[in-house]
């Protein structure tokens, strides 16, 4: 005998109809509803890979791309729900496993989650809403065009019917979807959740300490592992006292990896696997390698400056741009000024280490890693260790923080290398130390840069050298700069050159990836021109913006980069929408309008980067001793014609100021014979609570499709700091960190 589960209502109404009374409903609901009742669905409904529809009115809707803070787990299934049009609170949300069969792109980077995936996620939704609604038109025998729906039901105007989708499944089951390409998306003035701010789905297990980071997985008969690798880059393992390490207690196994020659790759080291991470960690302790530590040995944090002093005099290796003839422009300009500028290599340093399970069996992988880059990761893995890319699994547990440190799959190829070793499924968890030690670093680089304005206080002429690191005609990652980037376009004489110098340090991308770094110098030096030439900051933009020069042709594309292109190939910035955020954080922080005693000011920067258009402006107040404390962030961004989560985009935009005012203040990552100086948040500090502003965030809603927001709003905040503190001061800030400077004034 089968159950089905009535609740009051419902009973209610099929009393009614059995006791032959008279039911009486307004609007479509009650009616609509009684013809469903006797047809309770037994099957689930799942028109596509994301939508899973249960007869209990849960709708599961899979959020396919890594979670790293940035809220795409709440944001992805919003757009599917939308379409679907169903309530929120009925929606439960799961992650799903790295599969490119069903899910095609899944990657975390790049702020490219909205633009790439808001057609299609909401396509996804708009399908199941087709099918659903092709059920109701049936079983009515009406035409579709005639049907609607609303919040989790199809309703049937003319007749005053309704269905809910519980009571559609079974029929809908049977359907087929229709293409996504083809499907009617709603139009946005009928949006319900799009558009409204809705908490993250993890809030709660975050704040109970549910295990859902990568951090947390427990196996059956899980062992634990370290790895210990030169602390040199690219140092290989001479000897090492294995035997010694064995006998320790807990220890399993204690094994050399030879590893790869390649620094993107599987470094050498030596494993230790013990019954517990701790066991293994005091084993580490007790370990002595004697080490290969190779060329970067000879490498320097104070090497690289000499060098590229020494580069900056001589003629530049290469010309990424030049238009018109700035050395004549600058010769005659009414006023010129030049500078050098500088901002150090920095770590990523996540709250989460890295860290990735493994079990190898029966010739398949199975990896539990938290990355950014599964699909890299899985042909890292494969190419590395010889195993099939079909044969390898990864699932994808929540990361506790990325910041681009999870794009590189290092750590998941050393967990792979050491699963392969043992039967028993294993742990790779690295210390801070190892985290910090063994980072692909935000580059430094260094900008000798010349300016000039005319009589008139009006830009005409802009150089810089460029000296960074990499090969001869190259770069190394995210070291390098495009022709493209600001103020290019809007300046008649202007050249950008380069000059490299050979890095054996790892690097890679951070949270807005060469943006972070470069808006410092040209913003900074914006603001160095605009007192030069007796103009107000904000108006000397303006006029810069307002001086569009005619398009030459492309760069090469080897000189191209994302930031300058706004990220993922997209076009160069867009004067009208940048003017549109710089008023609106003028008119927001009172620019002009506000006096401010003396060792207070204001400083403003606008960057663009990853589609985003961002204009900030910061106020702080330096003690006459040079103590500095900052006052308030204005931000104005756009990001195009839907704010998709409000509360996110909000949360989102304060922690990327908050990010960049920490780099700015004290994070500096040094290089002494080939090996990183800091080793924990000691010697490289985050952001204190003390130390956090306010941030005030306003939005320019414009007709272009929705763009990502994890990047573009951090790097105007480090010029925006550096030059308010010039107004407060005197004090010109031309290299980072702050930490390094004094900024007493009498």
């Amino acid at each position: 005998m089968e159950t089905t589960q009535v609740n009051r209502r419902q009973f209610l109404q099929v009393s009614a109809i059995a006791g032959g009374g008279v039911l009486l409903a307004t609007s479509f609901e009650p009616l609509g509803r009684l013809d469903a009742l006797a047809a309770t669905p037994v099957a689930d409904f799942s028109p596509n890979a994301y939508i899973r529809m249960t007869p209990d009115g849960i709708v599961t809707i899979i959020a396919k791309n890594p979670e790293i803070g940035q809220g795409v787990k709440t944001m992805l299934p919003m757009l599917i729900a939308e379409e679907l049009d169903v309530e929120w609170s009925k929606v439960r949300i799961e992650q799903g496993d790295f599969d490119t069969n069903k899910y095609q792109s899944q990657s975390a980077g790049g702020s490219t989650a909205t633009p790439n995936n808001w057609l299609p996620m909401r396509r996804v939704g708009a399908a199941g809403r087709a099918v659903l609604v092709t059920a109701a038109a049936q079983t009515w025998g009406v035409p579709e065009a005639e049907c609607t729906t609303s919040a989790g039901a199809v309703l049937h105007a003319s007749s005053r019917r309704r269905l809910e989708y519980t009571a559609l499944l079974d029929k809908a089951a049977t359907l087929t979807a229709p293409a996504l390409e083809s499907v009617t998306l709603k139009d946005p003035k009928d949006f319900r959740i799009i558009g409204t701010p809705v908490k993250s789905v993890d809030n709660q297990s975050i704040v109970t300490g549910k295990p859902i980071f990568g951090i947390d997985l427990v196996l059956p008969g899980m062992l634990h592992a370290v790895f210990e690798k030169c602390p040199v880059f690219g140092g290989k393992v001479v000897s090492a006292n294995l035997d010694e390490v064995r006998a320790m207690p807990g220890v399993k196994h204690a094994f050399v990896i030879e590893g790869t020659t390649n620094l993107q790759g599987l470094m050498p080291g030596v494993a230790i696997v013990a019954d517990s991470w701790w066991q293994a960690k005091t084993a580490r302790d007790r370990l002595r390698v004697t080490w290969d530590e190779g060329e970067t040995a000879g490498q320097s944090s104070e090497g690289f400056t000499r060098q590229a002093a020494q580069l900056s005099t001589q003629p530049p290796q290469r010309s990424l741009r030049k238009d018109g003839d700035p050395d004549a422009a600058l010769g005659s300009a009414a006023r010129t000024v030049e500078a050098a500028y500088y901002y150090p290599f920095i770590a990523h340093a996540p709250l989460e280490p890295q860290n990735t399970t493994a079990h190898f069996r029966g010739g398949k992988l199975e990896l539990w890693s938290a990355s950014q880059t599964p699909q890299g990761g899985r042909r890292l893995v494969a190419q590395t260790l010889g195993v099939a890319e079909e044969d390898i699994t990864i699932h994808l547990p929540r990361m506790g923080g990325g910041f681009g440190r999870r794009l590189n799959n290092d750590y998941m190829v050393e967990a792979a290398a050491i699963a392969m070793r043992i039967p028993e499924p294993v742990k790779l968890v690295w210390s801070r130390e190892d985290d910090m030690r063994h980072d692909f670093y935000r580059p430094a680089g260094f900008h000798y840069l010349k300016g000039g304005v005319d009589a008139a206080g009006k830009l005409v002429a802009w150089k810089d050298h460029f000296v960074s690191f990499g090969p001869a005609n190259g770069f190394a990652p995210s070291a390098g700069l495009g022709g493209t980037e600001f103020p290019a376009r809007f300046v008649p004489h202007f050249a950008l050159e380069a000059s490299t110098m050979p890095l054996g340090v790892p690097t890679g991308a951070l949270r807005a990836p060469t943006s972070n770094a470069v808006s410092f110098v040209i913003q900074s030096f914006i603001d160095e021109l605009a007192h030069a030439a007796g103009k107000d900051p904000v108006q000397f933009r303006y006029d810069i913006l307002d001086n569009l020069q005619p398009e030459p042709p492309a760069p090469p594309a080897a000189e191209g980069r994302q930031g300058g292109r706004g990220g993922g190939g997209a076009p160069g910035l867009d004067a009208a929408r940048m003017r549109g955020v710089l008023e609106l954080v003028a008119e927001k922080s009172g620019w002009g309008r506000t006096r401010l005693p003396k060792g207070s000011g204001m400083g403003v920067g606008f960057h663009f980067s990853h589609r985003g258009y961002f204009a900030e402006v910061v106020q702080v107040t330096v003690s006459q001793s040079g103590q500095l404390r900052i006052d308030k962030v204005w931000v104005a961004g756009d990001i195009g014609s839907q704010i998709i989560n409000p509360l996110n985009a909000e949360n989102q935009t304060q922690g990327a100021v908050l990010d960049g005012i920490a780099e700015a203040l004290a994070q500096e990552i040094t290089i002494e014979k080939g090996r990183t100086v800091q080793d924990n948040f000691r010697n490289f500090p985050l952001l204190r609570l003390v130390q956090a502003p306010p941030v005030e965030v306003h939005w320019k809603v414009t007709q272009f499709p929705p763009t990502g927001l994890g990047e573009p709003a951090l790097p105007p905040v480090v010029p925006a700091l550096c030059n308010a503190i010039f107004v407060a001061t005197g004090k010109r800030v031309r290299s980072l960190p702050l930490s390094k400077h004094n900024l007493s004034w009498a």
